[in-house]
């Protein structure tokens, strides 16, 4: 069994009501998901409490996590994104530096050489991505996914109009969705 395998039935038995099965969960993943928080949050306490946070959600939302639309790091990495970004905005703060090497703090957290090697991989190929955008592009895939702001303050920190910074990030996505989908599945937000 690989570790996305094992992760994906901790996550379907925790589903069905083994809560003993939450600490497995914890102990195989915590670390990826910190990391992530510290990395997003510049605050190991903040980065305590969003990584309680994240589990907590884990324990009441198991039944909700699909396969099909990623492992069980990403469905957590997610998670820690948006719980990270949520306290950013109720502290009013905002995390100053890009942090397009996330990926490879991902890969340093992997169980076996072949997952560290193949999220290397992926982190590589998504830098490459990321560099053919334009600057504009991705500067406002940068502000949208590494500092979780909305259409209405990318627009003010670029001092572009609304359409216009979302105009430039549909269309960045867009490129970037053609460019990985060999590599993501289709999977890309």
């Amino acid at each position: 069994m690989t570790r996305t395998d094992e992760l994906s039935d901790y996550v379907c038995r925790l589903a069905a009501g083994d809560s003993a099965v939450l600490e497995l969960l914890y102990d195989a993943t915590n670390r990826a998901v910190y990391s992530l928080a510290l990395r997003i949050l510049q605050h190991p306490a903040d980065a305590e409490e969003v990584t309680l946070d994240v589990y907590s959600q884990v324990w009441r939302q198991a039944s909700r996590y699909d396969r099909a639309r990623g492992d069980v790091i990403g469905w957590l990495l997610n998670m820690t994104r948006s719980r990270a970004i949520d306290r950013i905005r109720s502290h009013g703060a905002r995390r100053v530096d890009h942090g397009l090497e996330l990926m490879d703090a991902i890969a340093d957290q992997a169980a076996s050489p072949e997952e560290s090697s193949a999220l290397s991989q992926r982190a590589r190929r998504v830098r490459e991505a990321l560099g053919r955008l334009s600057e504009e592009q991705r500067l406002v895939v940068e502000l949208a996914y590494f500092e979780g702001l909305s259409h209405s303050e990318i627009a003010e920190r670029t001092q572009l109009p609304l359409g216009t910074a979302k105009s430039r990030l549909r269309l960045a996505m867009a490129h970037l969705r053609e460019w990985l989908e060999p590599v993501v599945g289709g999977r890309l937000a």
